[in-house]
């Protein structure tokens, strides 16, 4: 359980000011965290319901190799070539 002490040796660590009418609220939120922390550290990750709640699953398909285009096809609406490459020109 976390006092008004460790909130302040922390806040004193942070370098930073805690007013006195902070004092119990921040305890109290620190004490909150802390506690949802220990509850999430608790839970078993071996359990097999936590794996997949939405019922979700991959769908993956085989890769298939399919024809591509020629290398005249790539080309064909080129503005300029060297008949196997584009020729790129430089900006003036």
């Amino acid at each position: 359980m976390v006092t008004h002490e460790d909130v302040l040796k922390i806040a004193k660590l942070a370098k930073l000011e805690v007013a006195p009418e902070e004092l119990d609220g921040l305890t109290k939120d620190m004490n909150e965290i802390i506690s949802f922390a220990d509850t999430i550290a608790s839970v078993s990750v071996e359990e097999e319901a936590y794996a997949d709640q939405n019922g979700l699953e991959n769908v993956l398909r085989e890769d298939e190799v399919k024809s591509g285009l020629t290398c005249d096809e790539v080309l064909a609406n080129a503005p300029d070539t060297d008949g196997s490459s584009f020729v790129v020109r430089p900006h003036a």
